[in-house]
């Protein structure tokens, strides 16, 4: 049982850990802050947290555990001003896509508290935005990757995976180079792909027209497009180095169709095509 979480940004992140661990019966108190007034208080008002904070100083003193749902770029300068008024017990834990420029943060400035760090991250979302957005089931049946680093506690650890297990996700570990360089390739690039299609055609002077007969394929990868731009704009620039190198990768594989249409060279987009469908078949039935 958590006595006292505290959740630094109250959105669809924060608040949806919040109301599972209510459901959950796994929390007896939550203390929300955002530093816009009006969001903490329709997060105040919707229950998705119990009280209120002003400042981040007080929504952390006294808290066992500390969760982080702000964008990445926000990440380094919240954990330095919530440090002085931690408590020695506590846990510092985030939701963040990209690890590893969070984790050079901490190193730099968490010093003798830096064991009560536990990076994680939970793989669910919806385009979606905002406290309305959370709901309790967010993490049900989904994946939650927590990335301790060598100076983590072997205690915050496991109970920030109890804490995930609570939501009904299933936990696990990953090195952190690792889980930024597989996250680019499975979530960044494919909103970097769809934010950049979408832009394309708005860009077209029949854009209405052609958006008009948009098959479900499109509206189903396109959907990703919806998600907030300051949040995928933060996510691009903290990991960018992964994504760089996909993207090479993905422009190369790209212009090697556009060579093989060009071509007429349909026995090489057949190849390339039944490649693609034999993954997919195979990895998600």
């Amino acid at each position: 049982m958590i006595n006292r979480l505290a959740v630094i940004g109250v959105g669809l992140i924060g608040g949806s850990l919040s109301l599972a661990l209510k459901e959950a019966g796994k929390v007896k108190e939550v203390v929300g802050y955002s530093r816009t007034e009006s969001v903490r208080q329709e997060a105040l008002d919707l229950g998705v947290i119990d009280h209120a904070a002003d400042s981040i100083a007080n929504a952390v003193t006294d808290a066992d555990i500390i969760f982080l749902a702000v964008p990445m770029a926000a990440m380094g300068s919240v954990l330095e001003e919530l440090l002085p008024y931690v408590k020695a017990n506590a846990i510092i834990t985030d939701g963040g896509s990209a690890k590893g420029q969070l984790v050079d943060i901490a190193r730099e400035v968490m010093g003798d508290k830096l064991n009560q760090f536990v990076p994680g991250h939970p793989i669910a979302g919806t385009e979606k935005s905002g406290p309305s957005a959370a709901f309790s089931t967010l993490y049900k049946d989904h994946r939650v990757v927590l990335t301790p680093i060598d100076e983590t506690s072997a205690t915050a650890l496991e109970t920030v995976r109890t804490m995930w297990q609570a939501t009904g996700a299933d936990v696990f570990d990953m090195d952190v180079k690792h889980h930024d360089v597989v996250l680019a390739a499975t979530s960044h690039l494919p909103h970097v792909l769809a934010f950049n299609l979408v832009g394309m055609l708005a860009e077209r002077d029949d854009c209405d027209e052609v958006l008009r007969y948009a098959a479900g394929g499109f509206r189903d990868f396109s959907r990703i497009a919806s998600s907030d731009a300051v949040m995928w704009r933060d996510i691009c620039l903290s990991n960018s180095e992964a994504i760089l190198g996909l993207i090479q990768q993905y422009q190369q594989g790209l212009s090697e169709l556009e060579a093989a249409i060009k071509n007429q060279d349909g026995e090489k987009l057949k190849i390339v095509f039944e490649r693609a469908k034999q993954a997919r078949d195979t990895r998600f039935k």
